[in-house]
């Protein structure tokens, strides 16, 4: 039994938790990682974040949402690849807000939505700000955040040490994820597949509909060259970090 997993606890013991506690919200996605991750890797990173976080802080941990918003071809591989299963932005939206707002209704004033999926971040922000928009007191109170904004210049360094880091857009499937996923699950990473290949020339504009040509056939957008599990752990230990300093910052009454 983890009593800091929402769904571990009775609905008396996450009434008490609700009054005084951080509730986590883990946000995810289910899309093609290339040929050597699983489809659930946004949802995988940022649930075991979540874990790390609540095991360290007053928090609790509300079931992962393993559905975000569709994903661009050149970030992801959007709708070219089957195992992507897409929201629209609307729903998508509709659906965080509907399950903050019963958070709300359950009176926790502290939430704190952890994004592992780069193109959820603006729809997310959109359901936070429609919740709070009339709120003019200082809680309850909503932060989001992602991982990969959460890292230390310091560690990046030390992270893309042998290969130049390409951005975000590009860095889907590639060292970080592989890296993470090799320190949380590393049963799920096909080593063997890792692919060397990416996108070599990024294009400047969208087509719809999407060319199939425009990415490898791997769905790989940068080789995953030089991942590691110990990677993996110095980013994980990293981000909490630099996430407790976050909420301590924001979720503090002084």
């Amino acid at each position: 039994m983890n009593l800091n997993l929402m769904t571990h606890l009775t609905w008396k013991e996450y009434e008490l938790r609700a009054q005084k506690d951080i509730l986590i919200l883990p946000i995810g996605s289910t899309e093609q990682h290339g040929p050597h991750l699983p489809l659930g890797v946004d949802a995988i990173i940022s649930n075991q974040l979540a874990l790390i976080l609540a095991d360290r802080t007053e928090s609790l941990v509300a079931p992962v949402l393993s559905y975000g918003y569709k994903s661009q071809p050149t970030s992801g591989g959007g709708p070219l690849f089957p195992g992507t299963i897409d929201l629209s932005g609307a729903s998508f939206t509709a659906l965080v807000c509907d399950i903050i707002k019963e958070f709300l209704a359950d009176g926790w004033q502290k939430i704190f939505v952890l994004n592992g999926h780069f193109e959820n971040e603006a729809f997310i922000g959109e359901a936070a700000d429609l919740l709070m928009r009339n709120q003019d007191t200082v809680f309850p109170k909503i932060v989001v955040a992602g991982w990969w904004n959460n890292i230390s210049p310091e560690v990046m360094s030390r992270i893309f040490d042998q290969v130049e880091f390409p951005g975000w857009e590009l860095e889907h499937a590639a060292v970080t994820e592989t890296s993470l996923m090799m320190h949380f699950a590393p049963e799920l990473v096909r080593k063997d597949q890792i692919v060397g290949e990416g996108l070599e020339n990024y294009p400047s504009y969208q087509c719809f509909p999407p060319s199939r040509t425009l990415l490898p056939e791997s769905g790989a957008l940068h080789g995953a060259y030089s991942s590691s599990a110990e990677k993996g752990q110095l980013i994980a230990e990293d981000v909490v970090k630099n996430f407790i300093t976050l909420l301590n910052k924001e979720f503090s009454k002084g």
